[in-house]
């Protein structure tokens, strides 16, 4: 692998240690204050002392505020969303099966009671995170779903209000940052616990969410957002320009790569670039960014470009070039695919269907993104007969001593000779037992 262009920082994900201590630090004394210590983080951080809740006519105020174009697009957008995720619910069944003669086991599919998702607010509105977030939950079975976002002005963003309407949230509050992670976790402000919290935010929720994780689930620990490109001599590279600067524009720390076998397509893209970035009305980020974490990596064939992406494991990944049959096939660690011209990665992260809350970090090499499947647990049931003890005891026994766990091997002791008082083994099953008290 050769690097025509070179990243001039390392890791964008990684987190001083300095960001660690002071989520820990907020995370104990919300704990400790509770609702008291939200309020004055609310106050000192984002200048907020109003309601916290979204009420129903703050709902309806904001939904007037909303052009009806605007309104069409959130719709669309959400019965993309919902349909995909219809279909992965639909993939999960709960079942019974008899394994051997006497034995049922079963699983069952069952929603978390209470989702808490984070939509942020800071430099953008994020009305698709909106709907990411609790459109999947809904359509997961959850039955209340709490969100946090922060304010914007005098509420939350209007679009991002609406949207939550739309997605189904239960209640709304206008809150961000690390305090709103604590209270979704820790069931302040009138609200359930959350058993679960998702959702996108910058590096001190990403924090909030890693050390609370074991009290509450999460979808991922997400960090800057990262994108690549896999393209070969049939590629546009103004298209590919485009693209990597549109990831870019995530923040400082996005990093964009593109892996490529074909040396004059690097080059060409690597010329377009400042052209690009100075038609941009705000370039400062998106340049930041492709100085200090973008890459262009160069494989003499597509079976290295593709172990080159295998390793970086991106969180969005494009594959412009022929035969996509083949990629789609050999690539195997991405957060999500985008096969094609057509595919670009704003119709993930906006409308198209699949989630865009994704792995970063190379978290892709054992995790997908946010599912359906986050909001469900699958639990197992087993019922065995007395008859089916024979087998099941003999082997559960015969297994517990070997493993030196005498205790389990007499819970299966007792039922062998509970339940075929006549017969004799040929293993060692223990038979002497403490009279059974009077009652």
């Amino acid at each position: 692998m050769e690097l025509l262009k070179r990243p001039q920082c390392q890791d964008p994900g990684n987190r001083p240690a300095a960001v660690t201590r002071r989520v820990q630090e907020m995370l104990d004394d919300v704990e400790t204050r509770g609702a008291a210590a939200v309020r004055d983080y609310a106050q000192q951080l984002d200048g907020w002392a109003g309601d916290f809740l979204l009420s129903p006519p703050d709902w309806s105020e904001l939904a007037e505020q909303i052009p009806d174009q605007l309104k069409a697009d959130i719709h669309f957008a959400h019965e993309q969303i919902a349909g995909f995720a219809r279909a992965q619910r639909d993939s999960l069944s709960s079942f019974e099966i008899e394994t051997f003669p006497g034995v049922t086991l079963g699983q069952k599919v069952i929603p978390v009671q209470c989702a808490g998702c984070y939509v942020p607010g800071g430099r953008y509105a994020h009305v698709a995170s909106a709907l990411m977030t609790v459109t999947t939950a809904k359509v997961a079975g959850v039955p209340h779903i709490t969100v946090c976002s922060p304010p914007r002005g005098k509420h939350i963003d209007p679009a991002v209000a609406y949207a939550l309407s739309v997605a189904g949230a239960d209640t709304v509050f206008q809150l961000g940052g690390v305090q709103a992670i604590a209270a979704m976790a820790f069931g302040l402000l009138d609200g359930p616990s959350a058993d679960i919290i998702v959702g996108p935010g910058n590096a001190y929720v990403a924090e909030a969410k890693r050390l609370l994780f074991g009290r509450v689930g999460t979808d991922v620990i997400a960090g800057p957002t990262e994108s690549a490109i896999i393209a070969d001599d049939s590629a546009d590279p103004r298209t590919i320009a485009i693209d990597l600067l549109s990831q870019a524009e995530h923040g400082p720390h996005s990093a964009v790569w593109l892996f490529t076998d074909s040396r004059p397509l690097a080059q060409a893209v690597l010329d377009i670039m400042p052209q690009l970035l100075a038609s941009l009305p705000q370039p400062d980020v998106p340049a930041q960014a492709w100085r200090d974490f973008g890459v262009i990596a160069l494989g003499s064939n597509r079976e290295e470009v593709a172990e080159i992406s295998d390793r970086y494991a991106c969180e969005h990944l494009q594959v412009i070039a022929r035969d996509l049959v083949w990629w789609k096939e050999r690539l195997i660690n991405y957060g999500s695919l985008f096969l094609g011209e057509g595919s670009t990665v704003t119709h993930g992260d906006k409308c198209s269907g699949p989630n865009h809350v994704l792995p970063t970090g190379g978290a892709a090499r054992y995790s997908g993104g946010l599912n359906v499947q986050k909001f469900l647990k699958i639990v197992t049931s087993q019922q065995i007969s007395e008859q089916a003890n024979e087998t099941m005891s003999s082997v559960g026994s015969r297994l517990s001593r070997y493993e030196g766990m005498e205790g389990h091997a007499r819970a299966c002791d007792w039922r062998l000779n509970k339940y075929f008082p006549q017969q004799r083994w040929d293993f060692e099953v223990h038979d002497q037992w403490p009279p059974r008290p009077e009652v």
